[in-house]
């Protein structure tokens, strides 16, 4: 079985906003170093629509976009994306597949199947699995801003506080500073 790792950005006030982070060749490398570690990507619906309108275009050569971001986007456009949704059934970007039915089982069933581990990038779903107890990991990205605004990492609760183990703290050199957790054994 492999891990749920979700991995996000956030401000020092727990923004979420995807407007608010440094998005600079260096926070692009060590997403795209998350993703390489994992077998396949999840995300809401939401997080999909948005991802869709953009890196298609960057991995096809239609956008100009710096090498660091190219390498995201060609990299993304070939590893497996499973969306939850219940709005929307037809996702058409490469190699993306719709999880339906339960999300307990649908994304335990992900998990088992997918030995490399999962990387998930969405902040409303992460409430949800993590109200469903999936999350094995977090990789955050907290970014050197107060954004003073919504929306914000599990704005939407939790049933109590969730302790969770440092495995490490690294800044770069943005001043970004990279966390990994995981919840404790």
């Amino acid at each position: 079985m492999g891990l749920l790792t979700f991995g996000f950005n956030l401000t020092l006030d727990g923004c979420v906003d995807h407007q608010e982070g440094i998005a600079d060749d260096e926070t692009h490398a060590f997403f795209t170093h998350l993703m390489d570690a994992v077998g396949a990507m999840l995300w809401g619906r939401v997080t999909y629509e948005m991802l869709e309108s953009y890196w298609p275009a960057v991995a096809r050569g239609d956008m100009a976009a710096p090498p660091a971001m190219r390498e995201w986007a060609v990299k993304l456009a070939a590893k497996p994306k499973y969306v939850v949704s219940s709005t929307r059934t037809d996702f058409p970007w490469t190699n993306s597949h719709h999880i339906t039915g339960d999300l307990r089982e649908g994304v335990q069933k992900l998990k088992d199947a997918t030995a490399a581990g999962v990387l998930l990038g969405s902040g409303t779903l992460a409430t949800e699995l993590d109200r469903l107890d999936l999350i094995d990991e977090y990789r955050l990205l907290v970014h050197p801003r107060i954004a003073g605004h919504s929306p914000r990492l599990y704005e939407g609760g939790l049933p109590g506080t969730r302790q969770l183990e440092l495995l490490s703290a690294e800044p770069l050199r943005n001043g970004v500073v990279a966390m990994h957790y995981r919840r404790p054994r």
